[in-house]
């Protein structure tokens, strides 16, 4: 039984992570004051940029590629092509002014259709389908910590991840430094409550904006890199996205915007996802795809009954700021 739990623990931390890295990439979002609903999309397009860029680089030097510079390039290359994802987004909603909802909707189709089509259309030039080479592979999977991963049960739930489950962890713990010690980041906070009263302290608005939704965006590009990179074992496949993208938008208000709290609601919505997997139950299958969103739907219920201003969504999320009615 006991190993049963670690195991389940242990494929939700890894099934988790992407939807860790989406909702990071939402919660900087929207503590800037843009509600952008394009997660889905940008995913995609991290999804397959990050396995492209990899496939090319391996390509490039032949039979002597590193699987860590491989690595390390779609990294880059999904955080550079989210980020693009983001900052079409950023243009059309803080420039232009244009209605955030609507927009995050458009970037998520877009953002599907991009993945979609370029990994279809780079799988069919690599010869029926884009795969990166066992070096590369091997970049992504599972590291043993020397000693540490030895220790009995502690050992094995802690210290036996590839590397990027380390890395969102770390960027979720430095996020919640920075949203409530650094002084830039208080700066970020008051945008996203009252644009007014922050331009009139003086804070660039608009550079403040711009910033957190493109970096959040580049984030979320990273959870799409994931999932082909290591949910798919680093082969593209068609729609391989299907819904992580809402559900980290989910999931941000289910950690009520606290970056480190994610962290734990990431590992519950991960368990959800491969469930069926280590529990059986006498329900049909169907049962176990609609869980994650069944208790979606129950949290966001819950938190629309709960008024607290310290957990609540940042206040002027969804509405774009007009300078000149300050």
């Amino acid at each position: 039984m006991l190993n049963i739990i670690l195991k389940l623990i242990v494929a939700a931390v890894i099934a988790g992570t992407p939807l860790l890295l989406g909702a990071l990439g939402e919660i900087l979002t929207e503590k800037s004051g843009n509600t952008n609903l394009g997660v889905e999309g940008m995913m995609y397009m991290g999804a397959v940029s990050g396995i492209a860029g990899a496939y090319f680089y391996e390509k490039a030097v032949g039979g002597n590629a590193n699987g860590v510079v491989g690595a390390l390039i779609a990294l880059l290359i999904s955080f550079l092509i989210g980020a693009f994802g983001a900052l079409i987004y950023a243009f059309l909603t803080i420039t232009l002014r244009a209605n955030q909802n609507v927009t995050g909707l458009t970037l998520t189709i877009f953002g599907t259709g991009f993945g979609n089509f370029f990994g279809d259309y780079f799988g069919k030039k690599a010869g029926g389908s884009l795969v990166v080479g066992d070096a590369i592979k091997s970049a992504f999977q599972g590291v043993s910590i020397p000693v540490l991963s030895k220790i009995p049960v502690i050992g094995k739930l802690l210290f036996n991840y590839n590397w990027i489950v380390y890395f969102a962890i770390l960027v979720a713990i430095a996020m919640a430094w920075f949203f409530n010690k650094s002084r830039v980041g208080l700066n970020l906070r008051a945008v996203g409550e009252d644009p007014g009263t922050a331009d009139a302290a003086g804070i660039n608005v608009t550079k403040y904006k711009y910033i957190a939704t493109v970096v959040g965006g580049g984030i979320c590009g990273i959870g799409g890199m994931y999932i082909s990179m290591v949910s798919q074992g680093g082969v593209w496949v068609y729609d391989c996205v299907s819904g992580y993208g809402w559900l980290a938008v989910a999931l941000v208000i289910f950690a009520t915007w606290d970056s480190s709290r994610a962290i734990l609601v990431a590992l519950v919505f991960g368990a959800l996802k491969i469930m069926r997997f280590y529990v059986e139950l006498p329900i049909p299958s169907q049962f176990y795809d609609m869980a994650p969103y069944i208790v979606t739907i129950l949290v966001l219920i819950l938190t629309s009954m709960r008024e607290s201003r310290e957990h609540a969504q940042p206040k002027s999320c969804g509405t774009n700021y007009f300078r000149e009615e300050r």
